[in-house]
């Protein structure tokens, strides 16, 4: 039997911190195992697509081959990034539909999750996710346009935007202007908070595309002093460059997961200083039995 870690009270920066790690090894092989098993498909089109962009990438930078080779390399380019941007957007949509709603069915089923519920949820609020997502990134991008400031600001609040669609089950407008609600009164410690995650994120991030950086300047002599437009090219079709950034690639995929996690944290934790849902529902279920 392993802990059951209840997610509807109120934690301070360094329990959300413990939790979710606490969350992650209690749970590791069932919530991995759901996670590929959603999200896979979608994460290697995103791979192959990877790939096909780099190989073409690098083809379109060789000026010795025909023009005609060049403009093959530049069309298939074309179609590699943006079957790669859809594949991207499919992963982060199922991955963060899929880590929330195994959350709610760990919380309502107390610890056990249901495989076939969730896969059930993931796909029918998908373009909900997509939808909510395109509409939080384009309102942290203008708000980034604004000297920065601003774009943190809306950050912090629609950030919590997925969790509020789920757990409080509201609509994508619900959803994206009750965060500003939610974090009234709290913004810093929330922001604080996700900084610290985001700080351990990054770094560990920057851990595992660390070598495709080093061996591609390796590759490409900059290391020695010596750059050869040549090895430029060529060093994006490696084999072992190409499987380093893959590698890298997944990490910060599965790396993002951890922010996600503690996005849910800090929902409950807020939830609960505003509308004490889990005390609410831990008093009621005082002195029931199992045949009420």
């Amino acid at each position: 039997m392993t802990r059951f870690i209840e997610f509807k009270k109120q934690r301070e920066l360094g329990e959300i911190l413990s939790d979710t790690f606490s969350f992650l090894r209690t749970q590791f092989k069932p919530f991995v195992s759901t996670y590929f098993k959603i999200v896979g498909p979608y994460l290697v089109v995103m791979l192959i697509s990877m790939v096909f962009y780099l190989s073409a990438f690098s083809s379109f930078l060789d000026f010795n081959t025909q023009s005609s080779n060049q403009v093959f390399s530049g069309v298939t380019m074309f179609f590699g990034i943006l079957v790669f941007l859809i594949a991207l957007i499919m992963v982060y949509a199922t991955s963060q539909s899929t880590v929330l709603h195994y959350i709610k069915s760990y919380s309502i089923n107390t610890g056990i999750i249901d495989f076939n519920e969730i896969k059930k949820e993931v796909y029918s609020s998908l373009w909900s996710f997509i939808g909510l997502g395109i509409l939080v990134v384009l309102s942290v991008f203008i708000g980034l346009m604004f000297c920065i400031v601003p774009g943190i600001y809306l950050a912090v609040p629609l950030s919590l935007s997925f969790s509020i669609m789920v757990f409080a089950q509201k609509s994508v407008g619900d959803s994206y202007s009750y965060g500003f609600t939610l974090v009234k009164d709290e913004w810093w410690i929330t922001f604080a908070t996700l900084f610290v995650v985001g700080i351990i994120v990054t770094i560990a991030s920057y851990a595992f595309s660390l070598p495709a950086v080093i061996y591609q300047y390796a590759k490409m002599g900059i290391f020695s002093g010596e750059m050869d437009a040549t090895s430029m090219t060529n060093s994006f079709v490696d084999p072992i460059y190409m499987i380093l950034n893959m590698i890298g690639t997944v990490a910060q995929v599965l790396l993002n997961l951890i922010t996600i996690i503690a996005g849910a944290f800090i929902y409950f934790n807020l939830n609960e200083k505003k509308n004490f849902t889990g005390t609410f529902e831990r008093i009621q279920s005082i002195g029931k039995t199992p045949e009420n």
